[in-house]
């Protein structure tokens, strides 16, 4: 396989996430009473998973759905989360947080906050670069511009927005949509969405992965069973958004996890989290072991600095 051909797949692995999504406001009345519009939809749709969050898999309350269509692919988790609502909106309603985030990824190299046009902090661009699943310098990574937007924030809903209008090799509308609300328990329930949408270039490149480097991956929804009854797992498009998905999701309850330390201790702690978390999971989401990974997101920690 050519060096191109697998450098834009690498570009895709990481950026195989996320299409344009409606935020949940839009799926309740504004009639609710006290309780905003946002945190009555994201409550609907914890009801009606409710029965799938008890008896998940992952022994926590959390799934993964994910989908796909001609023209894009799309990844969500549902989650309820041991943090209350007030912690998580205070965190993940900053801008700064969320670079933080991303480069908790394998494949996030680097990420930068630009003030949006009017010079405002509240809606950056998040300038982050995306490459392979090792060290890598940034001027050699692929370059992603998000912008960021707090949709909605009242005191019992939150909703985040991230989005590109376009990136290599023929993909377009990136978004990344994260909605939050609290629970009757002092949890936080949240839905994080990912998705993109791909154009002929970036099929092929795709289809080239996945009979090659990724035809053994496996995404974490069980498709079937084997006669010995072990699981059989989603696999192709599918299984490469779930894998995305999770990492996503595990990087933002690392985040939260390590604010309950003290502030010049909490990077080792997030990444330190990230990896144990993803390790879990060793049948999706193994690449590297835990030096490489350390010692990867520590000199990108100090380039940054």
């Amino acid at each position: 396989m050519g060096l191109l051909v697998m450098k834009a797949i690498l570009f895709l692995l990481v950026t195989s996430v996320v299409c344009a999504l409606p935020g949940v406001a839009s799926l309740a009345n504004d009639s609710a009473g006290a309780q905003s519009s946002g945190a009555v939809a994201l409550m609907q749709l914890r009801e009606s998973r409710r029965m799938r969050m008890a008896n998940s898999p992952f022994k926590v309350p959390l799934i993964i759905e994910s989908r796909q269509s001609a023209d894009d692919i799309k990844g969500e988790v549902y989650a309820e989360i041991n943090h209350t609502f007030k912690t998580v909106s205070a965190a993940l309603g900053s801008p700064q947080v969320w670079c933080d985030i991303l480069i908790l990824h394998l494949n996030t190299k680097s990420c930068a906050l630009k003030p949006g046009a009017d010079g405002s902090i509240n809606s950056p661009t998040l300038l982050i670069t995306v490459g392979k699943k090792m060290e890598q310098a940034p001027e050699s990574a692929y370059r992603v511009a998000l912008i960021r937007k707090t949709r909605e924030r009242k005191t019992d809903f939150l909703a985040v927005d991230l989005a590109a209008d376009a990136g290599p090799f023929n993909t377009r509308n990136y978004h990344i949509v994260l909605d939050a609300a609290p629970t009757e328990n002092g949890n936080t329930f949240i839905h994080l969405s990912y998705c993109y949408e791909f154009g002929s270039t970036a099929k092929f490149l795709m289809k080239a992965y996945l009979n090659t480097i990724g035809r053994d991956k496996v995404g974490f929804t069980v498709t079937s069973k084997q006669s010995n009854g072990e699981p059989i797992y989603v696999e192709g498009l599918l299984g490469l958004v779930e894998r995305n998905t999770m990492r996503y999701h595990l990087a933002v309850e690392a985040y939260l996890g390590a604010m309950r330390m003290p502030e010049s201790m909490q990077f080792e702690k997030r990444i330190g989290d990230w990896f144990q978390a993803s390790e879990r999971y060793p049948r999706q989401l193994h690449e590297v072991n835990l030096g490489e990974y350390l010692h990867m997101k520590r000199t990108q920690h100090q380039r940054q600095q």
